[in-house]
């Protein structure tokens, strides 16, 4: 399978042996837009608020347009700043998007407590518990 890890800049350390691991079952692995310039959005701030929304912008497309090319996601949802299994708003939006295409998704942990929980649900994700043979 194609797949795209999507998860919260706080997460792209864990990237590399889930990626790996992925790989070594024969997934293509594709990583999140700015894993390569984790610093990127930061940078965007600093030029301004309309630039960052612009960057904003070209992030949610691209990343829309790489979805429509995948086969699953796999989101990592570890805990964050005291939030138990987190999900932000961008990975949410890509969760959103692989299930608006008919793309299979899992989650790496529970689904996160708290207000889009309904939501996520209605997703039907794969939640693997830490299980990567679940793919």
């Amino acid at each position: 399978m194609k797949i795209l890890i999507i998860c919260s800049k706080a997460f792209y350390k864990d990237i590399p042996p889930i990626k790996e691991r992925l790989e070594a079952k024969g997934h293509e692995i594709f990583l999140p837009n700015s894993y390569d310039n984790p610093a990127a959005e930061q940078e965007s701030w600093s030029l301004g608020e309309k630039e960052h929304a612009e960057f904003k912008a070209r992030m949610f497309k691209r990343s829309k347009e790489v979805i429509e090319k995948m086969d699953a996601v796999v989101t990592l949802n570890f805990d964050k700043n005291g939030k138990k299994n987190y999900i932000g708003g961008a990975t949410f939006i890509e969760i959103y998007e692989a299930f608006m295409g008919d793309k299979k998704i899992y989650l790496y942990n529970d689904i996160p407590e708290g207000m889009l929980y309904d939501e996520i649900s209605g997703f039907s994700p794969v939640i693997l518990h830490g299980n990567l043979d679940l793919i």
